[in-house]
């Protein structure tokens, strides 16, 4: 049986956060609180101790009927969708996307049924056409052709939420996720790895670093997410910064506030092959109609992620050195220290 629905207030915005422990979902809880949200988050295995004001939900988006349930008991006016398989070892490959297209679309179709009005999904840069050469990413114009199964999955989502939203009146947009870092990174991605590396004074083996990326914060990802998710703004909108850096030089930084550069060994390992040489967003949309910039510079971030690895404990780098595979996007790696792979 059921649990009885909660009753929503006239005027009253109710989300409902998948996702809500993982990387980024934690990084949007309290923007949400401060944008006035009833905010009810998502768990599967514990919650996370973040402001009393959430509430929180175990659910299993997987599970049959989860959706629907979930849906009826929260009643949400918004809903904010992060929830995807993360092992970063398989996710660009394993079978576990086709899932996870169909749990979403479950859980959009429950949330409409309830009331729902207005919902953000994550997706992910990897749907671009990576092969084009472009100065800036741009959904508007830029060409999407996605490599990976994970890519395809994503893009497979969107264009089906797509079409279900212009069916039934339904509000949506699509957070397009670049690259990030932060605390609960994954260790083994870029930023943590190298972090890791130097805090254990161990050479952090890498590549030359001359890939040109666009690097956010995970706390501006958050705020972002929840900027987009309160406007009503539609359609595809880039989360990034805008700003081109060379991986060279994020790890250098590292370096250099950690005091050991000399530990950053690039061209250890070779340049993978089949690289972009730019993945930068354009970041129009997101500045001009959703209102919203990123807050925190390279160079802050930087310092809060080093100052929240050495307060949590670094932990033993390896000799596989990650400086030719940063984190593409935020759900990968969200759950790396606390059990199984999934932004949950």
């Amino acid at each position: 049986m059921s649990p009885a629905p909660s009753v929503r207030k006239s005027g009253m915005k109710r989300v409902l956060v998948t996702g809500a422990t993982g990387f980024i979902g934690r990084q949007s809880l309290l923007p949400l609180l401060d944008r006035g949200y009833d905010v009810h988050a998502l768990y599967s295995k514990k919650p996370i101790e973040i402001d009393p004001r959430v509430i929180w939900h175990s659910s299993n988006l997987l599970e049959h009927d989860a959706a629907k349930d979930i849906c009826f008991t929260v009643r949400p006016t918004h809903l904010l969708h992060f929830a995807w398989y993360v092992n970063p070892s398989d996710y660009k490959t394993s079978p576990e996307n086709s899932r996870w297209v169909k749990a979403t679309l479950a859980l959009v179709n429950a949330f409409t049924e309830n009331g729902g009005t207005r919902a953000t999904l994550a997706g992910t840069c990897m749907e671009y056409d990576w092969t084009v050469p472009q100065d800036f990413l741009s959904e508007d114009t830029s060409p999407i052709a996605p490599e990976t199964m994970y890519g395809k999955a994503k893009n497979e989502t969107r264009l089906s939420v797509e079409k279900y939203a212009s069916e039934n009146g339904l509000s949506v947009a699509w957070g397009r996720i670049f690259f990030l870092y932060g605390p609960y990174e994954a260790p083994g991605r870029l930023v943590s790895y190298v972090i890791n590396a130097l805090l254990s004074n161990e050479p952090a083996l890498c590549t030359p670093g001359e890939q040109i990326r666009d690097y956010s914060h995970v706390r501006d990802v958050g705020s972002a997410f929840a900027a987009l998710l309160d406007s009503n703004v539609k359609g595809v909108v880039n989360i990034g910064s805008g700003t081109d850096v060379a991986l060279k030089n994020v790890l250098l930084s590292i370096g250099d506030i950690l005091g050991r550069r000399d530990l950053i060994k690039l061209g250890a390992k070779p340049a993978p092959q089949n690289e972009p040489p730019r993945v930068v967003a354009d970041m129009r949309r997101l500045r001009d109609e959703v209102g919203w910039q990123p807050h925190t510079t390279l160079e802050e971030g930087l310092q809060m992620t080093i100052d929240w690895w050495k307060a949590n404990g670094s932990t033993p780098s390896t000799s596989s050195g990650q400086a030719d595979s940063p984190r593409v996007e935020g759900n990968v790696g969200a759950r790396c220290k606390y059990g199984k792979w999934r932004e949950d």
